[in-house]
């Protein structure tokens, strides 16, 4: 019986071919726009999508020069969600008669595109990263807490979480999600053995000693408490996600999602009590039919109302780009624009968009238990936590199952500082994806727990090597069918 080839192959044929469909989808609704709602179609609009094919197709290349292994599939459905964002953004901004925030938006685009492909040409391996442990502590809590400088931080909607850089407002959050996700990774990769092994046994569960977890509790703990004080319910969120999220899949073990929400219950219940920002967003989350809430001038409920409205005048085939009135609501192109694309889509359309998320994280969470070290299988999935955590938070708030926390939904909505971290994330997602399915590279002597264990080259070797075929076997199309 002949044998199956089951080497890993780089597929970016198939990236191609998919990446040149996400584009006709993104194009293509910006396009079904401008003939929805009569407006001429200027040259702007063909040097507008010039300009956004040009920056995909440029990942592409990039891609097969630097990561040519890396996961086919990832780069298509960014592409995609993104031209989505940039096509509704568009079509508010008609509506509108304002400022539009849709050129913004693309030159915001253009930009965090080329910051995460210089990501891919420089780092070229995500294991550097690991040596930055410490450091990416450090500039964590920097970040957080530049917007309560002041004179460079401001507050908007209530939250102090932006910092005023002149030319444009920043939210250095954003950025502090992957510098936070690098130190809990490269920390839980090198205490990993420690906190399994050492510590008191109470009952089933066996706790690590304070000093070995000690300085992830710190980080954490600084994390959280800048957080609270900037009034920033859905950063507060994401982080002790992220947090739990590495800390379960280094240690595999149900116990800690046991404690971690037990202090989500303790940290919830002081939050409301305490903190009036919080507690404000709680009795809007209860009581948002409430006429003396929904009338109330700051901090009422005309946004949720208005968004649950959209999304039933929607039903389920929605009304058509450009055929709804999603301007109704407040902040329609950002914080509630999961409810513009509920009520022009409708149901089917808004579940369309949340499988393209479901696929990219997915992919994400593939690419984390395929690599073959430790970092970055814990790098990978914290990525993939903060993409799901950040659709959940944002779909939650705008349906009432959870209070409205004013996150960005990823590669959607306006905003810059969300568009550049979320890209940066996928540089280096794809950066794991690439050690994880590349050939492995062996030599005279193979150490499989030492430099190549990643699947990565190591820049500093030289020497001539070559690559081993995996095993094959007739029966087994299974390893090759989930590459």
């Amino acid at each position: 019986m002949d044998q199956v080839d089951t080497a890993p192959r780089p597929r970016r044929g198939v990236e191609l071919v998919l990446l040149l469909l996400a584009l006709i989808i993104g194009v293509g609704a910006k396009f079904m726009v401008a003939v929805t709602m009569e407006e001429p179609i200027t040259p702007a609009y063909y040097v507008a999508t010039g300009v956004f094919a040009a920056v995909a197709l440029a990942f592409h290349v990039v891609l097969r020069l630097r990561a040519k292994y890396a996961d086919p599939f990832v780069l298509p459905i960014v592409v995609t969600l993104n031209g989505l964002g940039i096509a509704m953004i568009h079509r508010l901004d008609l509506s509108s008669g304002g400022d539009p925030v849709e050129p913004r938006q693309l030159l915001w685009t253009v930009v965090s595109a080329v910051a995460a492909m210089v990501l891919l040409w420089l780092l070229r391996d995500h294991r550097r990263l690991r040596q930055l442990t410490y450091i990416s502590l450090v500039v964590s809590l920097i970040l957080l807490v530049l917007p309560l400088i002041p004179g460079l931080g401001m507050s908007v909607n209530g939250a102090r979480i932006w910092v005023n850089l002149g030319f444009a407002s920043f939210q250095p959050a954003e950025i502090g999600k992957i510098t936070l996700a690098v130190f809990f990774a490269g920390f839980l990769a090198n205490s990993r053995d420690l906190i399994l092994l050492a510590g008191r046994r109470i009952g089933p569960m066996q706790l690590p000693r304070a000093r070995d977890l000690g300085p992830l509790f710190i980080a954490w703990i600084l994390a959280i408490g800048v957080l609270v004080v900037q009034n920033d319910l859905g950063n507060s969120i994401m982080f002790f996600g992220l947090f739990m999220a590495t800390l379960y899949v280094a240690t595999s073990r149900l116990s800690w999602i046991l404690i971690g929400l037990a202090l989500v219950a303790v940290g919830g219940v002081l939050a409301v009590v305490t903190v009036p920002h919080v507690g404000q967003r709680v009795d809007v989350w209860l009581h948002a039919f409430d006429p003396e809430i929904y009338n109330r001038e700051f901090g009422g409920s005309l946004q949720i109302v208005q968004g649950l409205f959209g999304l039933a005048n929607g039903g389920l085939a929605g009304t058509g780009l450009g055929g709804g009135m999603p301007d109704r609501v407040p902040l329609a192109n950002s914080d509630m624009i999961f409810a513009s694309f509920g009520e022009e889509l409708g149901m089917v359309g808004l579940g369309a968009i949340l499988m393209l998320y479901l696929l990219l994280f997915s992919r994400f969470m593939r690419a984390g238990l395929g690599t073959r070290d430790a970092f970055g299988k814990l790098l990978a999935v914290g990525f993939a936590m903060v993409l799901v955590l950040q659709v959940f938070v944002v779909l939650g708030g705008i349906t009432r199952v959870i209070p409205m926390t004013g996150l960005a939904t990823p590669f959607l909505a306006a905003g810059g500082s969300a568009l550049l971290a979320n890209w940066l994330i996928v540089a280096l997602v794809l950066l794991v994806s690439h050690a994880a399915r590349r050939p492995i590279v062996v030599g005279p002597m193979v150490n499989a727990t030492g430099e190549s264990a990643a699947g990565t080259e190591s820049p500093a070797r030289q020497a001539p090597t070559h690559t081993a075929p995996r095993p094959t076997a007739p029966t087994d199309d299974a390893a090759g069918g989930a590459r």
